[in-house]
């Protein structure tokens, strides 16, 4: 028989979704006779949860982001006594607004879950603990640091970006045999092979001078036009490619701006071609969300990063640039010298594509699979299709 796969996660930001997106299109891939569905835990609870577990961490990313640093890492702290009183009362939240998620999980039969958010595997595994479920999951970190919320047991195995990733969830008593440091899953278009001068002429852009990619993000929000500007002022002659995402008025206000004749500059809004604009960039001017970091590393890409958010954010620049494969903009002021001066030092840009190169890990997502399609073969036995391979 089939088996059934639930990916869930939570929209809390776009990168765990599109985290799910990649192990689900991996899965399809690998395991086609699979029944497979993919769902955003916070469609099943009510507006108010919805709006301040999802909408609230936006709103903090945009107006006060060392606030969401400081609970970042108080929330990774033990309490004096060794206990997590807070956690309690956040599962007996949690459970209480997604009781839907809980009836489905109770009702639905499913061989294996796969997780890219925390929150319903600590649903997940409260459950598992009451006896109330019995199915297998796994979950899924993304970024490449790991953090204390990502513990929770019961869980047959965990997925992390980095050997020391993995090695923070053992030392959170998570035991060392069920942790794989597999890197981050992106969506398997990213690691397949596009010719690049076909792509140069499909996106028009201009292949004989260095490529800036700028990605503002799924909704286009922060200091985008500033830096958009400061680009703009490197002396030497560039090819810009500003992504905008959703934001269509950014999007409008970009394509007004004077450019300097010595300049190019293409503008797009929303695209599933990110990966082929990435393919083409020599340089990724990008916050280092844990997805677009993975994909730009899959692309080979060299990243300039800007506005790390306080927390996972900065985890992740300090992982970039401690392996040598980025280099950081810490103001849209000096943007100009920093960018200009590495395009000038083609053995420093060269140096640095050689470590991008070193810890790309861009089939992530069907390692991750493969990784947990393991906990059915032994009872799926010889001749199911989950045996083959």
């Amino acid at each position: 028989m089939a088996p059934r796969i639930l990916v869930l996660s939570a929209s809390v930001g776009a990168g765990h979704l599109r985290a799910a997106e990649a192990v689900d299109a991996a899965l399809r891939l690998m395991v086609p006779e699979a029944t497979v569905r993919n769902i955003d835990v916070l469609d099943m609870t009510n507006a108010l949860f919805r709006r301040v577990y999802g909408k609230l961490y936006l709103d903090l990313v945009n107006k006060a982001p060392h606030v969401l640093g400081h609970f970042y890492d108080l929330l990774d702290r033990p309490s004096k006594s060794g206990k997590y009183r807070g956690d309690r009362f956040r599962l007996v939240l949690e459970k209480l607004n997604l009781r839907n998620f809980v009836k489905f999980l109770r009702e639905e039969p499913w061989d294996l879950i796969i997780n890219t958010h925390f929150l319903p595997a600590e649903i997940i595994a409260s459950l598992r603990k009451q006896k109330l479920v019995s199915m297998p999951h796994t979950t899924v970190t993304t970024d490449f640091d790991t953090h204390r919320l990502w513990v929770n047991q019961p869980c047959e195995r965990y997925f992390t970006a980095t050997p020391e990733g993995a090695l923070y969830l053992e030392h959170w008593g998570v035991p060392k045999k069920d942790i794989v440091a597999t890197g981050i899953p992106i969506h398997p278009v990213f690691s397949s092979a596009k010719d690049r001068r076909e792509l140069l002429a499909k996106h028009k852009v201009d292949g004989e001078r260095p490529i800036i990619v700028q990605i503002a993000g799924g909704f286009g929000v922060g200091p985008v036009e500033k830096l958009f500007l400061a680009i703009l002022q490197i002396e030497r002659p560039i090819q810009l490619v500003s992504i905008t995402g959703r934001n269509e008025k950014l999007k409008g206000d970009l394509e007004k701006l004077p450019v300097p004749s010595r300049h190019k500059v293409k503008v797009f809004g929303f695209t599933k071609e990110i990966d082929e604009l990435m393919l083409l960039a020599d340089l990724v001017l990008s916050k280092p969300g844990g997805l677009t970091t993975s994909e730009t590393l899959a692309r080979g890409a060299v990243m300039a990063i800007v506005n790390p958010i306080p927390g996972q954010e900065s985890r992740n620049s300090d992982y970039l640039l401690e392996a040598g494969a980025a280099i950081k903009i810490n103001n849209a002021a000096t943007a100009p010298f920093k960018i200009g001066r590495l395009l000038d030092d083609p053995r420093k840009l060269q140096s640095l594509r050689d470590n991008v190169k070193r810890i790309a890990r861009p089939r992530a997502a069907f390692d991750v699979v493969e990784k947990s399609l393991e906990l059915l073969r032994d009872v799926a036995g010889p001749r199911s299709p989950l045996a083959r391979g």
